[in-house]
């Protein structure tokens, strides 16, 4: 998500601002990204493998369209990886307590469609996808 080095030390410093941690906060983003990019599919009643055509700005627009408990819609029951599992009951927990935690997910939420635009913007192609997005991260090694 970072091209740039200095942009995750003012993320964090974001993060840290609203009181989260900002290890806990790249997760959520990285959750946030998962559920606006299936929440999105949804929408689009795209397959699976029509996902890599889905446009960033897609789902940079749904990640702060859609309330968080909308993102929710349409998840499995469970989850073939436990850590996927694992942050999807927390970003649950998050989405439902409402209050403070409500807030921090408006905030992660902004953060996610930040970087999700510059990294639009900064792509070398026009209109990236999310396919797109997933091979530059493959070439350059910052798949995981």
């Amino acid at each position: 998500m970072d091209q740039e080095s200095w942009r995750q030390a003012r993320r964090h410093e974001t993060l840290k601002a609203r009181d989260i941690n900002p290890a806990t906060g790249d997760r959520l983003i990285e959750v946030f990204a998962a559920l606006a990019a299936h929440a999105a599919t949804l929408d689009d009643s795209l397959s699976g493998a029509e996902f890599d055509a889905l446009p960033l700005k897609f789902v940079a627009d749904t990640a702060t369209g859609k309330r968080d408990y909308e993102l929710l819609a349409g998840l499995p029951g469970t989850f073939a990886d436990d850590r996927d599992e694992q942050a999807v009951k927390f970003f649950r927990l998050y989405a439902y307590e409402g209050g403070q935690h409500s807030h921090q997910l408006f905030v992660l939420s902004r953060e996610l469609r930040h970087a999700l635009i510059v990294l639009s913007e900064r792509f070398p192609m026009p209109s990236p996808t999310c396919g797109d997005a997933l091979h530059q991260a493959d070439e350059t090694g910052l798949s995981q």
